[in-house]
């Protein structure tokens, strides 16, 4: 079974950072794009950023210059970089992975279980 478990949440001040990662293991074939999403108590799910298995990556406008997302394809494992963190940025964050395993007949979404961010002084 294709498991993406993450780390790195966490509770930080304001203009602090934090390192999230998320590792997909399992009977895998290949990985296409990965990505972030958060979810802010009382708000819709949202993208916060994407990279492609080339490395193209894009950005939400509320996180662009302050997080970076990249990945390790030899780790199956995607990462994001978060600086300069702000009380607005509270929220579960889940990372996304398009994957091809094992039992299924081609790529599909996978995701993680969540982890807590919360930035407040």
């Amino acid at each position: 079974q294709v498991q993406l478990v993450e780390s790195g949440g966490g509770l930080v001040q304001p203009g602090g950072s934090l390192r999230l990662s998320c590792a997909a293991s399992g009977s895998i074939f290949s990985i296409n794009g990965m990505a972030w999403y958060r979810q802010a108590p009382g708000k819709q799910r949202e993208l916060v950023a994407t990279i492609t298995i080339g490395g193209s990556t894009n950005y939400a406008d509320s996180v662009k210059c302050r997080f970076t997302i990249s990945r390790d394809n030899a780790k199956n494992t995607v990462y994001l970089q978060m600086n300069s963190l702000k009380p607005e940025d509270t929220a579960v964050d889940y990372c996304k992975a398009v994957i091809y395993a094992s039992g299924t007949d081609y790529y599909r979404e996978y995701w993680g279980q969540g982890t807590q961010v919360t930035v407040s002084s």
